[in-house]
């Protein structure tokens, strides 16, 4: 064999992979947390209607430690973060010490033992684990709050790249084989009250973007995916948020759309230049942006209720010129699903239901109480005309998508649930307490 033929040969599985990656729809699949249109919606997917812990139940996964970090999916890989506790008690001098600018304003105490910072790959098709690798091994320097994880920022793909944040111990990027491509270190964030971290970086085009907003020096920043190199980074005089930047294209620019509890900005994807802002939400921002034919829709809803709708055309100071704007019944944890003409949202944690007719700010369904539910961290996840709310319990109801409230189903799982679904094919993904599940009819 010709020493050409034999690296001919050698390269042809990357060419495949390469060719296979291209032909792959990111509609089949669930990138990240908020799935392929970034609304929460899947056009493709049909999961189950009904299941329980022992029905339709194609497997499920114990999971190590604890996270509230949602799955996503590419191919027959679902990837999950987790935060183990070894139960290691760390010597004085590996803990970490206070920043005397926060002492006294935090509610939570930092753990004194070493902490494992993991990312999993599971088979779709059977539930085992493909490989498992730990990012860090760290002493948290604070704690978080009680609902609460160290590992609560969920990751993103492009079929090629798998980016991972845990905030304050580390920006990571691997292959999909789990090989550590670059790794970056960002900071130490020092949360509201001491809540804890949620650092969910966006990825579009081959750059990553990450926002920074905590007590201590906020700021916005954009780096090239094939190394972490920093391509841009801005200031931000925000305080503590958990919202996951929304990147969109529109008239031939990528806007960085970033809510907060001062303004919410849209920046340019490219230079970090800001495009238009809005007068802030309420405090503790967590849900994220959505956007579609030209408009972004924020919210948020602790403390207060705010929804504004912007045309993505702004410039400037937008706060008298929203295409809408309501105040009431929008959501405090969760993020708002983007069905039809709909937006479907829950009131703060609670077991009621809005929706808003997008393009008018109309209230279509106005604050129905959700039978057999109690509260929710998890977001919406909507597909085959049907919308699933899955509670802290892990009981998810299943309703209709339309203009009245039309319950379908209501399964118990029997295993608490803070993440959000995915949704892929014919099958249905749960990060609960203890397990992930595959929920898919038999």
């Amino acid at each position: 064999m010709s020493r050409l033929l034999a690296a001919l040969l050698l390269l042809a599985p990357l060419t495949l992979l390469a060719a296979d990656r291209e032909r792959v729809d990111p509609a089949d699949n669930w990138a990240n947390w908020r799935g392929p249109q970034h609304n929460g919606y899947s056009a493709k997917a049909k999961p189950p209607l009904k299941w329980d812990d022992s029905t339709n139940v194609a497997w499920k996964t114990a999971i190590p430690g604890g996270g509230s970090a949602s799955p996503i999916v590419w191919g027959d890989q679902v990837f999950v973060l987790s935060a183990i506790d070894t139960g290691k008690k760390a010597d004085a001098k590996d803990i970490p010490k206070p920043d005397k600018r926060f002492e006294g304003k935090k509610k939570t105490n930092a753990p004194d033992t070493w902490h494992q910072f993991v990312v999993l790959s599971i088979d779709r098709t059977n539930g085992k684990v493909k490989w498992q690798k730990t990012c860090a091994e760290r002493v948290p320097h604070e704690g978080h709050h009680d609902s609460h994880t160290y590992a609560a920022g969920s990751p993103v793909t492009d079929g090629e790249r798998l980016i991972v944040s845990f905030g304050s111990f580390g920006l990571y990027c691997f292959d999909l084989s789990g090989k550590l491509l670059w790794e970056k270190q960002l900071g130490r964030m020092e949360t509201r009250l001491g809540w804890g971290e949620a650092v969910t970086p966006a990825l579009h085009k081959g750059r990553v973007y990450v926002t920074w907003d905590h007590e201590g020096d906020s700021f916005i920043t954009c780096l090239d995916a094939k190394d972490g190199k920093e391509v841009w980074k801005v200031d931000r005089t925000e305080v503590s948020t958990w919202a996951t930047p929304l990147v969109v294209e529109h008239d031939g620019k990528t806007q960085v759309i970033t809510p907060g509890t001062k303004r919410v900005r849209s920046y340019d994807a490219e230079t970090g230049k800001m495009i238009w802002h809005h007068a802030g939400l309420t405090v503790n921002c967590i849900p994220s942006p959505i956007a579609r034919d030209g408009v972004a829709y924020v919210m948020s809803g602790y403390r207060g209720a705010v929804a504004i709708a912007v045309p993505l055309e702004s410039k400037g100071d937008v706060t008298d010129k929203t295409k809408w704007k309501l105040e009431q019944g929008t959501p405090y944890v969760p993020s708002a699903l983007l069905a039809g003409d709909r937006l479907y949202f829950t009131q703060s944690l609670e077991a009621v239901l809005s929706s808003v007719d997008v393009k008018t700010g109309e209230v279509v369904i106005d604050r129905a109480r959700l039978p057999g539910v109690r509260s929710f961290y998890a977001s919406p996840v909507g597909a085959a005309g049907r919308i699933y709310l899955t509670d802290r319990d892990g009981t998810t109801l299943v309703i209709e998508q339309a203009d009245r409230l039309k319950v379908l189903a209501t399964n118990k799982l029997g295993e608490a649930v803070d993440a959000s679904p995915a949704l892929v094919g014919k099958q249905l993904f749960l990060r609960g307490a203890k397990h992930l599940w595959c929920i898919e009819e038999k």
